[in-house]
């Protein structure tokens, strides 16, 4: 038999589930325990009380002259006579009715007995015998508690020996059916982790202070107050039209919380009422609650289990009902036995009373009330299942009471478990919605970024560039912290893989700030920091994987002078160019493009009357459509590199203002076009490097103006006597060729600053090169030079000498000569500067205050 402690394990839920057993679970496993105690009571009954009595039925004649004539009521009347040995017999006479007289057994032998004495008790004895009434029926106590026994298993119907036993396994059964949900093992881990993430979101002080802004968020009163007692994040601004963008401005959209920059400033505290291990905790619960939704909404296993345990019950229910009903009237008080033990007993047949048959009856009429009770909420379940569509779940009801308007609809199971959340207590979902904001999650991630990267601990990251300006680069970080926007001293701050980047208005304090990088970083501005950008900021570079990720206000600063843009500008297989429009951008001078065109956009057109600077930088991908070129009139320098040019573009030659070309990088075999430069009277630098060119037209004298050349990295033999013809040339780089001579016509160049010809062929050195007195830069390393004439002596501004890479076996003493040059500025192998005589070394060694001007 089961104690009452171990039936009442079997519903031992964890208390954290009760938040997922609405009202019916609960009721039912309230019934449940109360036929669990019916059962048990029935049950402990039987095991200490049922039993049967039972009586011989006589013959007919016998029972008539039982019945006395003058009672209305059946008297039953029964004499045991048993003879013992010796002659002693005992007599005992018990009579039933309504005036019943019970006669103590006395033994035969005292009436004979010589210390006997017949006394006036024994006369009255003897009249009571004679006068007393009943049936003789030879049976002694054993043979009465033997068919006692028999009749039991006889006579008595199975269910009223075996009621108890059933109520407890059909409540044992309904009680595990109605847990089975909780311990089916494919959904018991998802209910134990869905119920442990929702008490900690419930409970979890980042649902509390968001739930609280919220709440406040329409007060005035109460905005000021978290703003200046360090709740929102700073310029957090709930209005509905003050300080908002228009309509036509790309700013940020009403997409939760609503940023502006119109309310006066307030200083905000580092600490604030949310410490950073509760952020931490609430960032970790952020990325729990993603994952457990991508785990449990790709199926509705709970939800079947849940109606099929319900359907279950049900015909249990309705199983139990029906036959029990049946039975009732079997539990009865009065039964016949036969028990065909009559060479034992003389008697055939005998009526047995059950002494528990009321009781019973009554357990059992109370159980099936129960029954029927639990059924009727069983049903309700099945009309709730079906009645509304529980694998959806809208928070439409909490997007309206909170400006969390984000909040998705979920689906499948997760929907299903939020529903019963709701039967408990709907506060559950919403504060669970809290953490399936991205509004929210990024509100969290602003006060604890705020919280880590401090005033303090920004300033130490701030840097000096090459340009010796004030430099801050942030990289992958949540968002833009508040307290940089106190560096006001700053002059270029570069945010990279910061998809969340927001601007507010108090950038307009940094008034130094001419120059912002955007890498990977789609950054969305408020109202006011846009007119500040507009109006202050210089230079933008924009690095990109998509042209969707370009912000739009980058189109309408008009002020802007330099915009760098890298990335991918081409889309739908380069049918397309995502390029916006760049009419906006007014005083734009400088247009750089690192990306992958196939064709110089149209829209770069539009910012052609006034810009200067044109650099596209391809990826290799082979640019062809070029005369929108023609139309950039003003252009003064222009770039095309890496874009696999086998010609110089013909669109160029029309750029009458063109000072610079630079064509690196390309596949350019032939310059023939070159003569068509002589138009170009106004350019005065070329460069050609990294190209496949063979060699150099005679037609290159017709560019008089030219002043530097670069034909670097070529395929070029020789150097024709024309290029000595540019008597303004004062750079010449023709480093890592093929040229195996340098013709004597170099003398011609007497402007000539910067000589390159590393890694070519060459042997010897011509005299003329030295009559280049303004030398500043001469690289001789990786030739085939045996020996340096002693004229380089007359190179009196000749500051950098490379001779790295010859065979030279010697140094001339007449460097010494070389007022200007110094053993920095002198690239040689270091045996070979141990040649020079001690005091040429010295004069080398010393230290010149004189700058280095390259003059390029």
């Amino acid at each position: 038999m089961f104690t009452l402690a171990e039936v009442a394990s079997l519903n031992d839920i964890q208390p954290t589930y009760r938040i997922l057993k609405p009202w019916w679970d609960v009721f039912m496993d309230y019934l449940a325990v109360v036929m669990l105690m019916v059962a048990i009571f029935a049950g402990t009954m039987q095991l200490t009380k049922d039993q049967v009595v039972c009586l011989p039925v006589l013959q007919s004649s016998v029972n008539s002259k039982a019945q006395p004539s003058t009672s209305g009521k059946a008297d039953f009347t029964t004499v045991e006579t048993t003879t013992g040995q010796g002659e002693a017999a005992s007599v005992r006479t018990v009579s039933f009715g309504s005036a019943p007289t019970v006669t103590p057994d006395v033994p035969l032998s005292r009436a004979t007995s010589p210390q006997y004495q017949p006394t006036e008790s024994g006369q009255e004895l003897k009249k009571e015998q004679k006068d007393s009434s009943g049936r003789k029926t030879n049976l002694d106590f054993q043979q009465y508690v033997f068919i006692n026994q028999m009749c039991y298993h006889l006579a008595l119907p199975w269910y009223s020996k075996y009621f108890p036993y059933l109520v407890l396994i059909h409540t044992i059964v309904l009680i595990v059916s109605s847990n089975f949900w909780f311990k089916y093992p494919k959904t018991c881990s998802k209910i134990e982790h869905f119920v442990s993430i929702l008490g900690k979101c419930f409970e979890s002080p980042w649902t509390t202070k968001a739930l609280s802004e919220t709440a406040c968020e329409d007060s005035e009163e109460n905005k000021q107050r978290l703003t200046g007692a360090q709740s929102l994040p700073k310029y957090v601004s709930t209005s509905s039209d003050e300080g908002s963008p228009n309509a036509s401005t790309p700013m940020i959209t009403k997409s939760g919380f609503k940023f502006s920059a119109d309310k006066p400033m307030i200083e905000v505290p580092s600490v604030t009422i949310l410490d950073k291990k509760d952020g931490e905790q609430a960032k970790a619960l952020f990325e729990k609650v993603r994952k457990f939704r991508a785990h449990v909404e790709d199926s509705d296993l709970i939800y079947k289990l849940y109606v099929g345990q319900t359907i279950i019950k049900t015909f249990k229910f309705i199983f139990i009902l029906c036959y029990t009903a049946n039975f009732v009237n079997t539990i009865s008080f009065e039964h016949i036995c036969n028990p065909k033990v009559e060479h034992l007993i003389g008697y055939t047949q005998f009526e047995c009373t059950h002494n528990m048959a009321y009781m019973l009856k009554k357990l059992l009429i109370s159980y099936i009330s129960l029954i029927c009770v639990y059924g009727f909420i069983c049903l309700y379940t099945l009309f709730w299942l079906f009645r509304i569509p529980l694998k959806e779940y809208s928070f439409e009801k909490v997007r309206e009471e909170s400006s969390f308007s984000d909040i998705p609809d979920v689906k499948n199971d997760f929907a299903f478990l939020l529903h019963m959340v709701d039967q408990y207590d709907q506060l559950y979902s919403k504060r669970f919605g809290v953490f399936l904001s991205e509004v929210s999650e990024n509100k969290l991630r602003e006060i604890s970024l705020n919280h880590e990267w401090t005033f303090e601990k920004l300033r130490q990251h701030v840097s000096r560039n090459a340009q010796d300006k004030q430099e801050l680069h942030l990289f992958m970080l949540s968002g833009v912290p508040d307290a940089v926007f106190d560096l006001t001293d700053l002059d270029v701050l570069k945010l990279e893989l910061i998809p969340e980047a927001k601007i507010p208005a108090k950038i307009s304090q940094m008034t130094n700030l001419q120059e912002l990088h955007l890498c990977h970083c789609p950054a969305k501005v408020e109202q006011t920091a846009f007119s500040f950008l507009r109006d202050h900021l210089r230079c933008l570079y924009v690095k990109f994987t998509d042209v969707a990720e370009i912000p739009a206000w980058v189109y309408l600063l008009k002020n802007l002078r330099e915009l760098y843009l890298i990335g991918n500008l081409n889309s739908e297989n380069n049918k397309m160019i995502g390029l916006e429009s760049l009419r906006e951008l007014r005083h734009l001078k400088i247009l750089h493009v690192k990306s992958n065109l196939t064709k110089i956009p149209p829209n770069i057109t539009d910012v052609a009357p006034h810009l200067t600077k044109l650099v596209i930088h391809n990826d290799g991908t082979k640019l062809v459509v070029l005369n929108s070129l023609k139309k950039m009139m003003n252009v003064a320098e222009l770039e095309l590199q890496n874009c696999e040019l086998e010609r110089i573009p013909h669109a160029i030659f029309s750029l009458s203002n063109l000072q610079e070309l630079d064509l690196k990088s390309n596949s350019i075999r032939t310059i023939e076009e070159i003569i068509s430069f002589q138009h170009l009277k106004r350019l005065t630098c070329l460069k050609l490097w990294h190209n496949k060119i063979v060699n150099i037209p005679s037609s290159i004298t017709h560019v008089k103006n030219l002043e530097s050349l670069y034909l670097s990295n070529n395929k070029l033999e020789s150097l024709p006597a024309a290029v000595f013809s540019l008597q303004k040339l004062r750079c010449l780089d023709v480093s890592y060729n093929s040229i195996a001579v340098i013709p004597a016509e170099i003398g011609l160049l007497q402007n000539l600053q910067h000589f390159h010809i590393t890694g070519n062929k060459v042997d010897i050195l011509p005299k003329q090169l030295f009559k280049c007195v303004k030398l500043r830069t001469l690289s001789l390393g990786q030739n085939c030079i045996t020996s340096i004439p002693d004229k380089v002596g007359q190179l009196l501004q000749l500051t950098h000498l490379e001779l790295k890479g010859n065979c030279l076996d010697r140094l001339p003493a007449t460097l010494g000569q070389c007022q200007l040059l110094r053993k920095s500025g002198l690239v040689v192998e270091d045996h070979l500067f141990d040649t020079l005589p001690s005091e040429v070394k010295e004069v080398l060694n010393q230290d010149t205050s004189i700058p280095f001007a390259n003059g390029i």
